[in-house]
Formats: structure tokens, C-alpha cells, sequence
């Protein structure tokens, strides 16, 4: 029989052994975006069947609609991966310049839905311009700082035009009052700029100016305002601008450890808005308690693992900026959305990516993630190991025939 530090040692180098495997990127992108995909749309249907039953009188009605865009998506991710890099940095421009374009008309004819004027309608469909452009900017931003890389010994050289392209964008999302989406996009940029290895003083002349005008903002806004003074406490303001963040609070604890069940939320009934968007991670709480919620933020922590592992390996400049922008966007959208809904931060309206509703949000993140999975199979020892794996699946197709 071993003894118990034996066993530890074995399971200990069992694991370090199968993480140093060329393909255990590539797998655990691929495990961890399905499950994420998989609760995302049983948690949608959870949650908007109430909402679909009282306004669409059919309970299935948002979730097949989920089940449209994970159609539309999926085969998008599969048609990223397979994208040729230099196909990809061709895009860069006009990717940009379409997000501008459609950015601008959201900001200048847009669609108001509560309070926010961040969608634009495309004939019978509405879209939000600022999901789309966050795919664009990563991979615009990309392509520049991959083309500088030698030339990032002069401080101007990593920030123009990457700097002031990406404050436009987030401009004109400010215009449309999306404050959520603006930080997303700064977490972004902040996080490419640390990428390239920019020097500590530079963040602190970002942010001090940012935050002075995100504190502006608020203040001059008396929603934004509101809702900065409701997230410190929901209860003071139960009846106004605490509801949502205050029913989100009663949904986790009243989930437990393990939960009530599935489709045994309480709070969806209508005392939570925003139950299969914004807050669906409140009525994931309540239905599969902090396990079911360590899972969803397990899952979100190993595609960023996964994804700073491309990074890491890469000796592409261009795949390395690219898939740290990509893991800065999914983690930060993440983090403010949990935070959110533990009333950590004030109620900005922001999705958590994968698992709520919304196909504006889960195609071009589909789209994203498909890219960084191609960037995995092509690394010289995934590329070679998958290659070996064909060739012994059409050897044995042919030793049966």
C-alpha cells in the first residue's frame, strides 16, 4: 500500500504531466467554452420561461431563439479557427473602421432600451454595435502593436494609434450610455498595453483622467448616480434603484450550497429584472448555489488559462497580443457582471458572456474564442500531434474495410 505523500506525488506529477501535452490547450478551451455553452442554455431556459409565457405565451419562445444564435455561432467559431492568421490581420482595418461606422450610427439613431442607447436596428433585428466592436478592436489592436514590436523602446510607438483609436470607440459608446461596455473596453486596452510592457507611469496617466471622467459622469447623471449610491447598500432604496441588485442578493442566498434545483427559482416570477440577461448569474445562484456558481467562474477562470497559455507559447507576436486581449475581455466582462450581481459594483448592464441571452453577445464571442482555438491547433506540437491522431484514425478506417 503507498503511503498517503506517495499517492500526492503520483497524482501531483499524473496532473503536471497531462497539462505539459501539446493538445491540453487545445482541450480545454474546447471542454471548458462547451459546458459553458451547456449551462448557458439550460440557464436560459430556466430563466426566461416565466417571461416568455406572460409576454410571448410560449415558454420556449427566448430560449429558441438562444438556440438560433449557439446555430449561428458555433459554426462562426469553427470557421475562426480555421481562418489563416494572415487573413485574419488583412481583416484588422476593416473590421475597425465597420465598428466605428456602426458604433457611430448606434450613437446617432440607436435604439433606447432602459436607458442606455446601445442597439441598433438592422431591419426586424436589433444588434449591439459595441459586442461586435470588441472582437474588432482586439484584433485591430493586435495587428498594430505586432507590427511595432521592435520599436516599443519609444513610448509613442505603443500607444499611437492603438491609444486614440480605442478612446473613440469607447467615446462613442459613452455617447450611448453603455458605461459597462466603456470599461470592458479599457480593461482591454489597459490589458494589451501590459502585454507589450508598458511602463508602470503610463497606466497612472490613463486611469487618473478615466476615472476622473467615469466620477463626472455619474455625477453629472442622476441615474448613474443613483445607482453608484445604491450598489455601496440595495436596501436603502429597495423600492427604486435597489430592486434589481436587491432581489439578486435574495436569489443567491436563497440558493445554498447546492440550490433549489433547476426551474426552482423564485425570484424570475417577476420580482428580478433582467433574469436570463444581465442577472441570469443571480438566478444560477439560486438554482445551483455557490456550486453551481464556483463552477460557471471555475470555467471562465480555465479559458483564461487556457488562453494565456497560447500566449505564453507563441513566438507570433500577432497571436500573442491577440489572445491576451481576448482573455482581458471574457475575465473582465466577467468579473464586472458577478460583481455586479453581488452588488460589488453598481448595476451597468453587461452580460456574462456564453451564459446569458443575447446573440449580439455570444456570436462575436463565439467568433473570438474560435480564433484563439485555431491559434492552438497551430502550434508546431498540437499541430503535429492532431496530424498523428488523423492519420491513425484513416489507418484504422482502412485496416476495418
Amino acid at each position: 500500500m503507498r503511503a498517503p505523500a506517495a499517492r500526492r506525488t503520483g497524482w501531483l506529477a499524473g496532473v503536471r504531466e497531462a497539462m505539459d501535452r501539446p493538445l491540453t490547450t487545445y482541450y480545454l478551451l474546447l471542454g471548458a467554452v462547451a459546458l459553458l455553452l451547456t449551462i448557458g442554455l439550460i440557464m436560459v431556459l430556466s430563466a426566461s420561461s416565466v417571461y416568455s409565457y406572460r409576454n410571448l405565451d410560449d415558454s420556449y419562445a427566448v430560449v429558441r431563439r438562444q438556440l438560433m444564435w449557439v446555430a449561428i455561432g458555433v459554426p462562426a467559431a469553427w470557421v475562426a479557427s480555421r481562418v489563416p492568421i494572415r487573413l485574419i490581420r488583412a481583416m484588422a482595418y476593416p473590421a475597425y473602421v465597420l465598428s466605428l461606422v456602426l458604433l457611430t450610427l448606434t450613437a446617432l439613431v440607436g435604439v433606447e432600451v432602459n436607458g442606455n442607447t446601445n442597439w441598433l436596428a438592422v431591419g426586424p433585428v436589433q444588434i449591439q454595435a459595441s459586442e461586435i466592436a470588441k472582437l474588432s478592436l482586439v484584433i485591430w489592436a493586435a495587428h498594430i502593436l505586432a507590427a511595432k514590436e521592435r520599436r516599443f523602446d519609444r513610448l509613442n510607438e505603443m500607444l499611437v494609434p492603438v491609444f486614440p483609436g480605442m478612446l473613440l470607440a469607447t467615446a462613442l459608446v459613452v455617447v450611448g450610455r453603455d458605461l459597462g461596455t466603456a470599461l470592458v473596453f479599457i480593461a482591454i486596452l489597459l490589458g494589451m498595453l501590459w502585454a507589450v510592457g508598458a511602463p508602470m507611469r503610463l497606466f497612472l496617466m490613463i486611469l487618473l483622467p478615466i476615472a476622473s471622467a467615469a466620477l463626472a459622469l455619474a455625477a453629472t447623471d442622476a441615474e448613474r448616480l443613483a445607482r453608484m449610491a445604491t450598489f455601496i447598500n440595495p436596501f436603502n432604496d429597495f423600492e427604486n434603484t435597489g430592486w434589481q441588485p436587491a432581489h439578486g442578493l435574495f436569489a443567491m442566498a436563497s440558493g445554498g450550497v447546492f440550490g433549489e434545483g433547476i426551474g426552482h427559482s423564485q425570484q424570475k416570477w417577476g420580482r428580478l429584472p433582467e433574469a436570463h440577461t444581465d442577472f441570469i448569474f443571480a438566478v444560477l445562484g439560486e438554482e445551483l448555489g455557490l456550486v453551481g456558481t464556483l463552477l460557471v467562474i471555475g470555467l471562465f477562470l480555465t479559458i483564461a488559462y487556457a488562453v494565456v497559455r497560447v500566449a505564453r507559447q507563441t513566438t507570433d507576436p500577432f497571436i500573442r497580443y491577440a489572445s491576451f486581449g481576448v482573455a482581458v475581455w471574457l475575465l473582465g466582462q466577467m468579473i464586472i457582471n458577478v460583481g455586479m450581481v453581488l452588488a460589488l459594483l453598481p448595476v451597468i448592464g453587461i452580460p456574462l458572456p456564453l451564459v446569458s441571452y443575447g446573440g449580439s453577445s455570444l456570436v462575436p464571442t463565439l467568433a473570438a474564442l474560435g480564433m484563439v482555438i485555431g491559434f492552438a491547433r497551430r502550434e508546431p506540437a498540437a499541430a503535429r500531434a492532431l496530424a498523428q491522431r488523423r492519420r491513425a484514425r484513416s489507418a484504422g478506417l482502412s485496416a476495418r474495410r
